[in-house]
């Protein structure tokens, strides 16, 4: 049997300057019709993907791009259809964004495009455009300096924050915990909590981090009491082969972190991915993937050329 050949899409996730997201309802004669999606269109013959973004954004709401960014690329099979969506993040053009053919158009918030009803391969790119670039990992360390380190990520803009708090006693962890929800809600962040700490899912954080061991026991998606139509519960997963990335991806997880990609001093005897495998790696799944491992800042954009979603890091952050 011939495989199907595969539609590829050039996809615009445009962000203003409030930080909203464009969204645009598709007609109903079309495929997928009726439901929203972000802006883009096919990538004609001899055409680059980036400058297809660029002719259709141009086309479709009349603004011109003057850079992009890598966002993810999904590979989705629909019934009758195979489609490539390379999706990028617009947030340097020009214009007003307005519908040509009169497509209803709409400026949400990210954490509102839950609440609308996207075509199935669309849910890893509503994921990828409510996470920021930068995913911070708390560790152990003694709870005063546990506090001077959360808020120094906070100081510093960090919006995703994990706490892999492994040896704190439990007694100390539960007020480190609430003394940093209230720190975080007030900083706009996310606070995740290791799957290897005592008794993680009792506490009511906005979501879980699973170890490679956690996730490769689990056989769906772990789900908490505390969530809410308005209030996402986060699983994630740390990952270090393909095995682990498409478990991962089976069993529903938001996003997962893939390491190490460089050579780092906590594991200097582990052998690292390089950029050439991360890479090859992150695009046979569909899901946001952070880099980790040896790794700062300044990575950001070869992490995001390699497909991933941005850079995790222990004490990068904190220098």
């Amino acid at each position: 049997m011939t495989a199907q050949p595969r539609l590829q899409v050039a996809v615009g996730v445009i962000k203003n300057p409030q930080g909203e997201i464009l969204i645009s309802l598709r007609d109903q004669t079309l495929h997928q019709g009726g439901l929203w999606e972000f802006p883009g269109g096919k990538v004609e013959p001899q055409e680059t993907v980036e400058q297809a973004l660029r002719r259709e954004l141009k086309e479709e709401l009349g603004i011109t791009v003057i850079s992009e960014t890598p966002l993810i690329t999904i590979q989705h099979q629909y019934p009758d259809l195979a489609v490539e969506l390379k999706v990028y993040l617009v947030e340097d053009y020009s214009g007003d964004a307005v519908s040509s053919i009169g497509q209803p158009c709409r400026w949400v918030k990210p954490v509102e495009l839950n609440h609308y009803a996207f075509p199935a391969a669309n849910r890893p790119i509503i994921i990828a455009a409510q996470l920021p670039v930068y995913y911070a990992i708390l560790d152990d360390a003694e709870p005063p300096v546990l506090m001077v380190n959360l808020q120094k990520l906070l100081a510093r803009g960090l919006k995703l924050i994990q706490l892999r708090l492994k040896t704190v006693p439990k007694p100390v962890l539960e007020q480190f915990v609430e003394q940093a929800k209230v720190l975080c809600k007030q900083a706009g962040a996310l606070l995740l909590i290791n799957s290897a700490v005592d008794h993680a899912k009792e506490f009511a954080v906005n979501g879980i981090h699973l170890t490679s061991r956690d996730l490769m026991s689990a056989t769906q998606r772990p789900t908490d009491e505390h969530e809410s139509s308005d209030s996402r519960y986060w699983v994630v997963a740390s990952c270090h082969n393909l095995p682990e990335l498409l478990h991962a991806q089976a069993i529903g997880v938001d996003f997962a972190v893939l390491a190490p990609v460089l050579f780092t001093q906590t594991h200097p005897d582990t052998e690292p991915l390089g950029w050439d495998l991360f890479s090859e790696l992150v695009s046979q799944v569909n899901l946001p993937v952070y880099a980790l491992g040896g790794l700062s800042k300044e990575d950001l954009e070869r992490a995001r050329n390699a497909g991933g979603q941005g850079i995790a890091a222990i004490r990068s952050f904190l220098q």
